[in-house]
This record gives C-alpha cells, sequence and structure tokens, in this order.
C-alpha cells in the first residue's frame, strides 16, 4: 500500500511516499480501507517535531481519516465490515490502511459523503468542545472568532450560529471573508499581517470593539493567537470567556490586567486530552455534530483534494495559511 513518510525532521518537502505493507488489526482493533485524510495544523508540526508528539520515524502524518471496515481484529464488537467510519487517528492516516482501535470509531450516517466526512472530527469536534464545555455558549450572545475562514473557523461560524449567536468573522482577506459571510457570519473584520506595531494593534482593538458592539464579544474563539490575541481581548465583554484554541501566529504574551478590568476568563481548549479523559461525553457531541450536520445547521466546506502523491503541497498550503476551509487527501 502507499504511504507519506517522514523519514527526517523538516518540512512538506521532506515527505516520500512509498510503498508499504499494509497493517494487521490486533485485538481490540479494525482495519481500515481509507477514503479519505483531512489536513491539519498539527499536521505541519509534527513532521518539523513541533508537535507534542514525537512518533518514531518513519511515520505518516495525518490525524483524522474516514474509510471503510476491511477486516476486524478479535473481540471487536459493534462494527462490521463494509462500515463507513471516521476515526482521529492522531498521526498515520496518510497512507491507504490503517489499523486503528475500534473504540475511536465514528459510524458516518448514510447520506454523508466520506470525504467530507473526514473533515468533520478535529475542527468540529474540538469547536463543540471549546463553545459548550469551555465557553459556556449560550443563544444570543456575540461571539468573535479569528482565522475564521479555516477549517476550524468556518466550524465556529457554523456552530455559534446554530446555538444562536451573533457572530464576527475575523479573516486576513477579503475573499476569506465572503467564505466567513456564506458560512453565516454576521460582521466581518479584515485584519492585516503581523507583526504589528503599537497603533496598529490599537486600531485593532478598535476595528474589533466596533464589530461586536458596545457590550463586547461573550466570547472570543482564538485560532490564531501571536499580535492577535490582545487585540481581541481588549474587546471582550464583561465576563466574557476567551478560548485558546491554537497559535499559528505565535504564542501570545497577554496583559492579565485586563482580565481584571472585564472579570473576564482565558480558557484553554485541548479537545485531544479532552476526547482521552471524558470519552462519553465526546461521543455525545459527535453524535450531536452529526445531528445538526444532517438538520442543514453544519455543511464541512472541503475547498481542494489532493491524491496521495500530492499530500506534500496540501500540508504546505495548509503552513503558508493559504487553505480556506479544509484541504483533504484523497486516496482514489
Amino acid at each position: 500500500m502507499k504511504a507519506v513518510l517522514s523519514k527526517e525532521t523538516g518540512g512538506p518537502e521532506t515527505l516520500v511516499v512509498e510503498n508499504i505493507e499494509a497493517p494487521t488489526p490486533g485485538k481490540g482493533e479494525v482495519l481500515i480501507d481509507v477514503a479519505a485524510c483531512a489536513i491539519n495544523f498539527p499536521d505541519t508540526l509534527i513532521i518539523r517535531d513541533m508537535y507534542q508528539f514525537k512518533p518514531p520515524r518513519p511515520f505518516a502524518p495525518g490525524g483524522e481519516i474516514s474509510g471503510t471496515i476491511e477486516a476486524l481484529g478479535e473481540g471487536v464488537e459493534g462494527f462490521a465490515v463494509g462500515d463507513r467510519v471516521i476515526c482521529g487517528v492522531g498521526n498515520g492516516g496518510l497512507q491507504e490502511k490503517v489499523a486503528v482501535a475500534a473504540a475511536r470509531l465514528f459510524e458516518v450516517p448514510e447520506g454523508i459523503d466520506l470525504v467530507q466526512a473526514s473533515a468533520l472530527l478535529m475542527t468540529y469536534g474540538t469547536t463543540i468542545h471549546g463553545l459548550k464545555d469551555r465557553g459556556d455558549i449560550k443563544e444570543g450572545e456575540t461571539v468573535l472568532v479569528l482565522g475564521a475562514a479555516g477549517g476550524v473557523g468556518l466550524s465556529a461560524v457554523e456552530l455559534a450560529k446554530a446555538y444562536g449567536c451573533h457572530v464576527v468573522a475575523a479573516v486576513s482577506t477579503e475573499e476569506k471573508g465572503e467564505v466567513a459571510k456564506q458560512a453565516g457570519a454576521d460582521e466581518v473584520v479584515i485584519y492585516p499581517r503581523a507583526p504589528f506595531d503599537k497603533d496598529t494593534s490599537k486600531q485593532l482593538a478598535n476595528d474589533f470593539k466596533a464589530a461586536v458592539g458596545p457590550n463586547g464579544a461573550d466570547i472570543v474563539y482564538d485560532i490564531v493567537g501571536g499580535d492577535y490575541s490582545e487585540p481581541a481581548l481588549r474587546s471582550i465583554a464583561w465576563e466574557g470567556r476567551f478560548l485558546v484554541i491554537g497559535f499559528p501566529a505565535g504564542i501570545a504574551k497577554m496583559p492579565l490586567n485586563l482580565t481584571l478590568l472585564k472579570s473576564c476568563d482565558i480558557r484553554g481548549v485541548f479537545w485531544g486530552a479532552f476526547t482521552a479523559r471524558e470519552p462519553e461525553k465526546n461521543n455525545a457531541n459527535i453524535a450531536e455534530l452529526f445531528d445538526l450536520w444532517k438538520a442543514g445547521k453544519i455543511n464541512p466546506l472541503v475547498s481542494e483534494t489532493y491524491p496521495i502523491d500530492r499530500a506534500h503541497e496540501a500540508i504546505a498550503k495548509l503552513e503558508n495559511r493559504g487553505a480556506i476551509g479544509k484541504l483533504v487527501v484523497t486516496m482514489d
């Protein structure tokens, strides 16, 4: 079978496609014939040894997959050969077949395309946990989403709208702003590219304040970090919740006096750890996502697909912040 392998530390250009032996499912595992592997920001980090987890080389990047069960290992119950599933695998998804614990699978309902389904788990799973479990989201609140045109950002726009909120999408280009509007954003802020000087930071804070309104943002959903975080924090509401999702623009240094002045919270959102610590709550969240999808309230955007031989291009495009929605590698 084909696999995209990281054999040395480096960027997407270091990845190679080779034929390797297909895995055999062990006890409690299934073998998945992979249909698609969605690309996520951790894929850009793990190949550079910059992620929390450093698998031994050679390894395949790719943290979430969709596909069809090809074989069952010993003791597997509740699934059958031919079932269509999605799964978070951490790494190893960029190969044609994957052996994975059955406990990590979610069955894909009929009528949902497997390629599009591959874009659901990490993005919408992170966001439903962030908004509900960490953000205590309530109908009628105002939500400011930074990086609102990427996979996670669009999931935040759609879910916040599904929960009855007013959504302000912050993006880097007019094109991305239009995509965010199509996903349901009520207002759009176009921000400049960092680094910011003091005046630029102050202007962006004023732009955020004007967009979220005089009461401020009840929730700030920060996928970007860096120089963008402090201006967003300055626009937060009294007792608002600032949710830290990721920091492709760098780890922000926040003036904590603002948390006192606004009586607000800065809360981390670590979906991966949540899935391990509270699997039943995560399972309920994923089931809710499929219900919202079937109800037409969310619709994951796959903007581009790549064959496995060009997987490095997808990772490079995401790393360069050129992606809108999700980029997906297909195995066909």
